[in-house]
């Protein structure tokens, strides 16, 4: 988990922030210093549910809100890549998936 330690406004309208993170959070990107989101623990989101199925409900779902899906479309072979983030008190999932072009 990180902390925000700084942000400058720059002439462009862009931030730009100083980050603290855990060495181990840090390793998670792969090296990857582009294409970065900043999301906090803090806001408020939308509610929704897991689903399980199967013996003993082994088999979970993550369930899309109502609300949420009435603006796309995803077909069952829509590339989707999920990223599992784990803090002392919680797990968070991140989940991408590439919109469809029409």
């Amino acid at each position: 988990m990180g902390t925000i330690l700084s942000s400058k406004l720059r002439e462009d309208g862009k931030v730009v922030l100083e980050v603290s993170l855990d060495q181990e959070e840090a390793l998670q990107l792969r090296g990857h210093y582009d294409l970065i989101h900043v999301f906090t623990e803090h806001v408020e989101g939308v509610g929704a549910q897991i689903s399980g199925r199967g013996k003993n409900e082994a088999t979970k779902y993550f369930l899309i809100p109502k609300n949420l899906r009435t603006k796309f479309n995803l077909k069952s072979n829509t590339p989707v890549h999920c990223q599992k983030l784990e803090t002392p008190t919680k797990i968070i999932f991140v989940y991408t998936i590439d919109k469809l072009r029409t």
